[in-house]
């Protein structure tokens, strides 16, 4: 069995929640930085590219994944790792939900 046959770990949200959080990626223009996943106009490059990210274990190689600490980091990255490159955006608790939603859906 390959792994892209097992379920993802976190993904439980609702379908509509990870559509919305798939639209969001433009608003908060995370391809400004990131490679995603069905965003055409995410290619980004300064940050790492977010495939497979429903299948990994850390966030920036630190917080272990989860959907309550991805939404936290997505909301203010420099509280969970001080030196982090990447910025706050001002992202809302709801948004972070809904990008989280998303990012952990991805095989």
């Amino acid at each position: 069995m390959q792994i892209g046959d097992l379920p993802l770990p976190h993904n439980r949200a609702a379908p509509a929640q990870i559509a919305r959080g798939q639209q969001l990626l433009a608003q908060y223009q995370c391809g400004s930085c990131h490679v995603v996943p069905g965003a055409a106009i995410a290619r980004g490059r300064v940050g790492p590219p977010l495939d497979g990210f429903g299948r990994r274990s850390y966030i920036a190689g630190h917080v272990p994944n989860g959907p309550e600490a991805l939404a936290r980091w997505i909301e203010a990255p420099a509280a969970l790792v001080p030196d982090t490159t990447m910025p706050s955006m001002g992202v809302s608790p709801a948004d972070a939900r809904d990008l989280a939603a998303y990012l952990l859906a991805l095989k």
